[in-house]
């Protein structure tokens, strides 16, 4: 990393909608997880360079309860602001996706501390999502979020909404008011004051290759609001070449001695014969930012597209470099929190990592389909160059048997490097691909493995290319098929709506109901560069 600045992304892999606060000397960033559990991870930082995970908000069932809502669902664009003492976390739980409805509850937590404990969750409203508060000098707070319309005939987004809150009520007062309206699509409103103005940051333009940030501002917090007369203050939807794509929805943050930096999100795709494809999602980038003597935002180094590198704040030094590797040697007595599972948390019945030391036991439950009882745990790809690499003990003695390493998209779309049983043939191995929804037990795939006393899995990317393999000792490797198309495994691929990204991790199934048991060894992911 190049000495005083910020590489971006300074959040990799599945990083979207990112919330970003101070608080003294500490910087926190929240994200969105959608169907993942736990809920809102956030990232600490003293100097804006170099982050720590530091925990999930949403690590309770009565804060977040997702059984059964739909892949790019659950919790969307969640914002934290400090008031009073107090963390505020605002959020999005989405049920419905498609159109024309969007069945979805907002709500508020509070703690006294970023680690909790976190209160009972305070219902708002169902109006739309993209909810944050704004806390004004007058020590009033505000909640806003976007009016979704289902009507035909309709925009669907139907402006940006702005409601008192009484914290000593814990309700919502007053009427909603509308306070901006724009034929563009705009969404994930935040308020700031400045000099005198309220500035309401927007995203626009979806959350694809025409995302950006769109500012506008008034004299009084109701409006009437007027947008900057330049434009977006951040976009690549003229630039298709630009590194870093989907540039858009943001969230401000100063420094203690007075920087501006903007906190956004953004992709940067592989080159496929079917276009440009995003397979690590939507990930977490910083930029400096300043106001112009008109009292206009603009990108510190000019222009509208977002930089790789942007200086850090004044006073900070180089440090050191994070590191990218990763390996789980399941030694601890709980599950690390790097990991996430699908839609509930991790529970003794199907997930212990006691009964066998030094090993990972999952129990099985559901198929890779279900949208309820997965025994499925993973965490974010952060590369489109690395192999990712576990070894597992699993004696299946039936086809409704199974387990293995899987690269995972969602529930629609995921490979499956899978271990079963046959008849007549004992342990076989193959790759199983669920395509947009159609499945398939892919060709030239399969590999007895009967005699193997243990199987090591591997996956290896290399851009938008993935290759298989297995070992019975770690050393003599078999590939398993040709390359396949690592970039399935993306928001752009497709026609459901998609709002994630890749994710590798282990799994197990037994869809007979007998909970049959596989033992993980080990989980590695190892950069390859490229």
């Amino acid at each position: 990393m190049t000495a005083g600045h910020i590489r971006n992304p300074v959040l990799p892999g599945f990083h979207p909608d990112p919330s970003i606060l101070r608080v003294g000397t500490d910087y926190f960033l929240a994200t969105s997880t959608f169907e993942w559990f736990p809920g809102v991870p956030v990232h600490r930082s003293t100097d804006l360079v170099h982050w720590e995970p530091a925990g999930h908000i949403l690590d309770r069932t009565d804060l977040l309860d997702l059984r059964g809502v739909a892949d790019s669902a659950g919790v969307w664009a969640p914002s934290l602001s400090h008031h009073d003492g107090r963390f505020w976390l605002v959020y999005s739980i989405v049920r419905t996706i498609g159109h024309p409805y969007k069945d979805v509850d907002n709500y508020l937590i509070t703690a006294p501390a970023i680690d909790g404990p976190w209160s009972e969750p305070v219902f708002l409203n169902s109006s739309g999502f993209d909810p944050s508060f704004f806390h004004d000098e007058d020590g009033r707070s505000w909640l806003l979020n976007i009016q979704w319309d289902p009507r035909e005939g309709h925009p669907s987004f139907a402006g940006i909404l702005l409601q008192e809150y009484d914290a000593e009520k814990q309700d919502l007062i007053g009427e909603p008011r509308t306070i901006l309206t724009h034929e563009e699509l705009i969404e994930g409103p935040n308020v700031y004051r400045h000099d005198g103005w309220y500035y309401l940051m927007l995203a626009e333009g979806g959350t694809g290759w025409n995302h950006g940030i769109l500012m506008a501002r008034s004299r009084d917090l109701t409006g009437p609001y007027e947008l900057d007369p330049d434009g977006s203050l951040l976009t690549t939807r003229d630039t298709p070449d630009w590194p870093l794509q989907k540039a858009g929805h943001g969230e401000l943050v100063q420094t203690p001695e007075g920087e501006w930096y903007l906190a956004h999100l953004a992709s940067r795709p592989v080159r496929t014969a079917e276009g440009p494809r995003c397979i690590l999602g939507r990930e977490t980038c910083l930029q400096r930012v300043t106001w112009t003597g008109e009292g206009w935002l603009r990108l510190a180094d000019g222009g509208r597209r977002p930089s790789l590198e942007v200086p850090a704040p004044v006073g900070v030094e180089p440090g050191r470099e994070t590191a990218t590797d990763v390996r789980d040697d399941f030694n601890a007595p709980e599950l690390d929190g790097s990991w996430s599972t699908l839609r509930g948390p991790a529970s003794p019945d199907w997930l212990t990592l006691t009964e066998r030391p030094s090993h990972l036991r999952l129990r099985g439950r559901q198929s890779l389909h279900s949208h309820f009882d997965q025994s499925l745990i993973a965490r974010p790809l952060t590369s489109v160059h690395c192999e990712v690499t576990t070894v597992v003990d699993f004696r299946p003695s039936h086809f409704s048997q199974l387990a293995g390493l899987v690269c995972w998209y969602d529930t629609s779309t995921h490979y499956y490097l899978r271990l079963t049983h046959v008849e007549g043939r004992g342990r076989v191995l193959g790759v199983v691909l669920t395509d947009d929804g159609t499945y398939r037990e892919l060709p030239d795939t399969e590999l007895a493995v009967d005699d193997w006393p243990l199987v090591h899995l591997r996956a290896r990317f290399d851009g938008a290319d993935l290759h298989f393999s297995a070992s019975p000792d770690g050393t003599a490797w078999h590939d398993l098929g040709p390359a396949l198309d690592a970039s399935k495994l993306s928001d752009d691929y497709g026609d459901r709506l998609r709002f994630t990204g890749a994710f590798v991790g282990v799994c197990v199934q037994d869809l007979g109901g007998t909970r049959a048991a596989a033992d993980f060894d080990w989980f590695e992911v190892r950069e390859l560069g490229g």
